[in-house]
């Protein structure tokens, strides 16, 4: 989007392309520009963590409160027991309470590590949507709420509409999930005074849903503001990997890990990521993104250390630098590489090869059957030796001088097997 914009808050999440769309550009950014202002994202608890594919929300959060404006996290303690159809060709799994409370928790940590809470009028605040949802009593619901929502309109949405093009089922517990988020929106400009709603792009209908009908509540002014889909410059979708999710949470994945995934940014990425997923000044993100070369390698060394280090500190993601530069510049064996415990009975007894590099052992590889085609091309090495027999095993005397079984996947993916 090229727009100006007078106010720091606008001016900044245009700069650094975090905005697809806003509802009203310029009323917006009189409002940050002239006051403080009060903006929420919502996140439904479905998984123990966030994955790398919301952190452009959450960095919205961070420079909405760098920029003197207030946030609100919302958790969907509430909303979670429905389930929202964006973007899915199928229900999804209803969570029971206790899944749902422990995931809220999971999900919860990330955000102290980004935004600062507390009483002021600028710190954030994590709030539950539980908290008014299921107390509503369902006719008066119907009666005060429903009655704004026309089915014809709600048909036209993408979540909706896109579900039911492809003829697969659309629950009406899901079809209900956009007048939830909606009226979420009313109750947090009525209680917080919350005048925009930010989200992916998905989320634009299910936004504006909630603006109208502030408007037909009688709230003040409400406002949209949406990310573009994040995508690698090959078109894979942010936060997926052969391997698995991103996931933010440390004990789902190691910070070293998290490092060695921006390190391997698509260079057509950098500068975009560098501006979406660090705090770096923009003149020096411009003089790293003009890096050629095999110097954009430093670029991208930065922006892992950099991210790495807003999710989990400075000291982590300097360590997590330093053992990829004993692992791939001096070729020694770092004591910091991912670390996968096994028992001493089943190296005695032989582990095969591809079991090994597989998702029940290391987890560098999906499957067996990908482990035996990698082991085809070359790409595993086992001490950093080429593995050239698919129907090898490990056993103890595979067990390097400092009791470890190096694993590795390419050049920059590396697991060591330690005897539990």
């Amino acid at each position: 989007m090229n727009a100006a914009a007078e106010s720091s808050f606008l001016r900044t999440l245009l700069e650094r392309g975090f905005v697809h769309q806003i509802s009203d550009l310029a009323g917006l950014d009189r409002e940050a520009r002239d006051g403080r202002i009060t903006a929420y994202i919502g996140f439904d608890c479905t998984a123990p963590s966030l994955h790398v594919g919301s952190l452009v929300q959450i960095m919205m959060l961070r420079w909405l409160q760098q920029c003197g404006h207030k946030p609100i996290v919302l958790m969907g303690g509430g909303t979670t027991r429905i389930g929202d159809p964006s973007g899915r060709d199928e229900t999804r799994r209803i969570l029971s309470e206790a899944d749902i409370e422990a995931n809220k928790a999971g999900i919860a940590s990330v955000f102290s590590k980004f935004l600062t809470f507390g009483d002021g009028p600028t710190d954030a605040v994590m709030i539950d949507n539980a908290d008014w949802l299921l107390k509503l009593n369902y006719i008066e619901f119907l009666r005060d709420v429903g009655r704004y929502f026309s089915v014809n309109q709600m048909l036209t949405f993408d979540s909706v509409r896109l579900r039911l093009d492809r003829e697969q089922p659309l629950s009406f517990i899901e079809f209900n999930y956009m007048i939830l988020q909606a009226y979420d929106f009313v109750e947090l400009a009525r209680r917080y005074g919350c005048v925009v709603q930010m989200g992916g792009s998905d989320q634009w209908g299910n936004i504006v849903n909630g603006i109208d009908l502030g408007r037909r509540m009688g709230t003040p002014q409400l406002y949209a503001i949406t990310t573009p889909l994040i995508t690698s410059a090959s078109g894979a979708k942010m936060g997926k990997t052969a391997k698995g999710a991103i996931w933010l949470n440390p004990d789902l994945l190691t910070p070293y890990e998290y490092w060695q995934f921006w390190r391997n940014t698509e260079d057509a990425d950098v500068e975009r990521f560098l501006k979406l997923f660090t705090i770096l000044p923009l003149p020096e993100i411009r003089r790293l993104s003009a890096l050629q070369g095999s110097e954009i390698n430093e670029a991208k060394k930065v922006l892992a250390t950099e991210a790495t280090a807003l999710l989990h500190s400075r000291e982590e993601a300097e360590q997590a630098a330093e053992t990829a530069r004993k692992t791939f510049e001096q070729g020694t064996l770092a004591e910091t590489l991912p670390t996968v415990a096994i028992p001493q009975s089943v190296l005695d007894g032989g582990l095969g090869i591809l079991t090994a590099f597989g998702p029940e052992f290391a987890g560098l590889v999906p499957s067996t059957s990908e482990a035996r085609r990698q082991v085809k091309s070359g790409g595993l090495r086992v001490n950093d030796r080429t593995v050239t027999d698919e129907r090898a095993q490990l056993g103890p005397a595979d067990l390097t001088p400092e009791g470890v079984i190096k694993l590795s996947f390419g050049k920059k993916r590396h697991v060591l097997l330690r005897l539990a």
